[in-house]
């Protein structure tokens, strides 16, 4: 299941410090093992059950950069959305998510550089409202007047 808000673009001139943007998405055994298949990374607490009970997390976790991955969704499809460029990330990974977890990826505009076209975005994705992983975005906006 995937919860999207509307998609598209707003450009630097209509955003405004405390807009946010979020998207809902259960994360599955095949979200996984695609995410493995992509990024090549087959650590077993990502993929075998008997090994991961035996892990601090007691159980098979996705991998953290899959719910990070939540986050550029939102960033690139939402807000800002299409046209936007990704210039730097920082992300704390604050408790793990498992396979049928809810995983809400939201953004919020905390700064606006206008004359730049760079925003600062605070990132969090949460499960049952807590907290999964925590960060800060920076990002080139699209401008109406470069179109």
């Amino acid at each position: 299941m995937l919860d999207n808000m509307t998609t598209g673009t707003i450009c630097i001139e209509d955003l405004e410090i405390g807009m946010s943007r979020h998207l809902d998405k259960l994360v599955t055994d095949r979200d996984i093992e695609l995410f493995a298949e992509v990024s090549t990374d087959r650590n077993p607490v990502h993929m075998d059950d008997a090994y991961a009970r035996d892990t601090i997390f007691e159980g098979r976790i996705a991998h953290g950069m899959l719910s990070a991955g939540l986050i550029s969704a939102v960033i690139g499809e939402q807000m800002p959305g299409h046209g936007t460029v990704y210039l730097g990330q920082t992300m704390k990974f604050v408790a793990p998510v498992r396979p049928g977890d809810m995983v809400r990826a939201e953004v919020t505009v905390t700064a606006i550089d206008y004359a730049r076209r760079r925003v600062t975005l605070d990132t969090v994705c949460t499960v049952g409202g807590k907290p999964v992983v925590k960060g800060e975005a920076t990002v080139l906006a699209p401008s109406a007047k470069f179109d």
